[in-house]
């Protein structure tokens, strides 16, 4: 699974430079609350970059790999769907792209829950023997 590493280690470069663009190039462009949104939008990216790298990982402990492909699915849509919402509101002000945020969190639980799944299917599978 080298697509789920290179596409968190990408995730994770983008967070660090998004974060010092909102720290040092938006802070007197915009308001303090569209850079509190700003920096969920970098924080939550940063996490789920993280955790592509964690699924890549992952699929060398014999876990279910449909499993974890889907979780990387999510993931990068989460990523897209909600930071990238994030990012649209606060950089174009155009607030009907905030109803796109929420997919992007549910796209974050789908993939954890289907993390959490391989990790109890492949225990199970082990106990069995």
């Amino acid at each position: 699974m080298r697509l789920p590493l290179v596409t968190g280690a990408l995730f994770a470069l983008l967070a660090v430079m998004s974060g010092a663009f909102g720290a040092h190039g938006l802070r007197h462009v915009v308001s303090q609350r569209s850079l509190e949104v700003f920096q969920t939008a970098v924080t939550y990216q940063m996490y789920h970059a993280i955790a592509l790298v964690l699924v890549a990982l992952l699929s060398g402990l014999g876990l279910s790999r449909r499993l974890l492909g889907l979780s990387v699915g999510f993931f990068f849509a989460g990523i897209i769907l909600f930071s990238g919402s994030l990012y649209v509101l606060v950089l174009t002000d155009l607030r009907w792209v905030g109803m796109i945020t929420p997919v992007g969190g549910v796209c974050f639980l789908a993939g954890w829950t289907l993390i959490l799944t391989a990790g109890i299917r492949g225990q199970a599978n082990r106990d069995r023997g």
